[in-house]
Parts: structure tokens; sequence; C-alpha cells
């Protein structure tokens, strides 16, 4: 933070409205962790959740370690991937006007489903510019076939998962890099040192219990991830960053620890709450990043 001064604003808000009214060429980055799936935060299946049933899992303990719930998107239907695809259309097409060429819009999504996210915003316009592996234990996959493990010992149903893929896409810059840069201070990525390039491969270990006391979200991020990422975005560290899926403020938090102006949206009032109360306290934590 600088001078400990509040860089950011955040909204109650349904964030496709929100974007629907915003001017054009004003936000100059996007990160954001939207909902993968859709299905998996409406509030039917967050209210099963708290039960332990619907699509998040609550998995028995594996080698001795408990399992954070995940969701299952394996059973998804062909209607569910209609609508992540148009879900992910409409965003791609509201994200390309607000944002001024150049900007970057960083997108975290799940190796099952980033294609519908990869399609839908080169459609819209972006170049697709690759993506950031965040590198992370995450204890999931690899299983044997349910019902078959004694017999099927040496079988993994799917690979183990091991990294989070977050999709860069970008607006196609005015003219060469340079000269937008230079008018728009955008097209590019801060480097984390001088003389140590931006990498697209970020080792992170999961939130931290003092992260998941202070935002106790299904998802929250943790900030020695978040506060490299957010960084990044904003090449010569002027604009604003936005998050229109803000959940539990964890983008918020790490632009403000960044000294960085952002935007945060947020449509569920429970994690509006959480994120109001979170942001400020995430923004104060001391972190190490990973080796």
């Amino acid at each position: 933070m600088i001078n400990g001064l509040a860089r950011y604003k955040i909204f109650e808000v349904d964030a496709f409205e929100w974007l629907a009214d915003r001017g054009a060429n004003s936000i100059q980055a996007v990160v954001t962790d939207p909902p993968y799936g859709l299905v998996e935060f409406s509030l039917k299946e967050l209210a099963k959740r708290k039960n332990g049933k619907g699509i998040w899992r609550l998995p028995n303990q594996f080698d001795g370690h408990a399992r954070q719930p995940t969701p299952r998107f394996t059973v998804l239907k062909a209607s569910d991937h209609q609508k992540i695809q148009e879900f992910h259309q409409r965003l791609a097409s509201l994200l390309l006007r607000v944002l001024v060429p150049g900007g970057h819009a960083v997108i975290a999504s799940q190796n099952l489903l980033s294609h519908f996210s990869t399609s839908a915003f080169y459609e819209a316009g972006f170049e697709v510019r690759g993506q950031i592996a965040r590198v992370v234990k995450t204890l999931r996959g690899g299983d044997r076939p349910k019902g078959a493990h004694d017999i099927y010992r040496e079988v993994s149903v799917a690979p183990r998962t091991c990294f989070e893929p977050w999709l860069i896409f970008r607006k196609p810059c005015e003219g060469r890099v340079k000269d937008n840069l230079a008018k728009w201070h955008t097209g590019a990525f801060r480097r984390p040192e001088e003389n140590v390039p931006f990498s697209d491969l970020i080792w992170s270990s999961p939130a931290r219990p003092p992260e998941r006391e202070i935002a106790p979200h299904p998802s929250v991020k943790p900030q020695a991830f978040m506060r490299q990422l957010v960084r990044s975005v904003l090449p010569l560290g002027r604009g604003v960053v936005l998050d229109p899926f803000m959940g539990s403020g964890a983008t918020i938090a790490a632009a403000q620890f960044c000294g960085y102006k952002s935007i945060g949206l947020e449509v569920n009032p429970e994690y509006f709450q959480m994120a109001e109360d979170a942001i400020p306290k995430l923004a104060k934590l001391r972190v190490q990043n990973p080796a």
C-alpha cells in the first residue's frame, strides 16, 4: 500500500450490467477468477455445498490429508457447456469495449473448460497470448477407477492436476507495442525485476489458514500469487485493474498492496460483505512467495 490510502472501489452489482454502462477504453487491465462452470456458484449449489451435497465434492482423506471441496465439472451436461460458452462470449464482448488498446484480460480457468473461454475471447476480437500456469499441488485427480481401485492399481483415470491455467487475452494494440505503451500505457507485462522477465510459470501454495480465516470463500486465491499476477498487468504501473467477479476480494487486495487503482464487482451479497471486510486485511498480510 502507499501511505495506507485506499485506492479501490467495490460495487455490489451484476458485472454484465456494470460493464454495459461503463465507458469505452476506460480500463487498463482485467484480472478475474470467474465461476468456471457457472452452476457451482448458483444459490442452489452453494446451499448444497454446506451439507456436502450437489456438484461440490467433499472427498475422503487422501494419504492422511483432508482435501478442500472442489466442483465436479465432469458431471456437466451439453446444455451446461452451452451456457458456459454463452457466458464467456458475453463477457468477452463487454471487456473488449471497456479495455484500452493493448489492455490484458487474465482469466482463471480450469483444464476441462478452458477451451470455452479461449474460443469466446478469440471470436470476440482478442489476441490469445497463451496462459500463466499457477503451479499448485491440489491433491485432485490421479485416482484409480471408482469401484475398482484394487483391480486397476496401476491406472489413473485422469492426470493428477498440478497447475491452474490463467488464460491471457489482449485487446489489439494501436500500432507497435512501444507506440501503445506511450499512448495507453498497456500492451506488455511488468517485469518483477529489471533483469528478470515476467514468466508464465508461477509456483503457488494454496491459500494459507490466515487468508481463509479472513476470507472464507470457496475459491480464495493466495496473496503470494495474486500480488505477482496483478503487479504484472500494468506494465508502467499506471491505470485501473478490474475484477468483475470479485468474490473474496483477493485481486483487489493485491492491487491495493501494489499501489494500483482497482475496481471490484460482486453480485452475491454475502461475498460482497466478505470482500468489503477482507480486502484491507488481506492487503496488509505479510506473505512469502514459494521458492
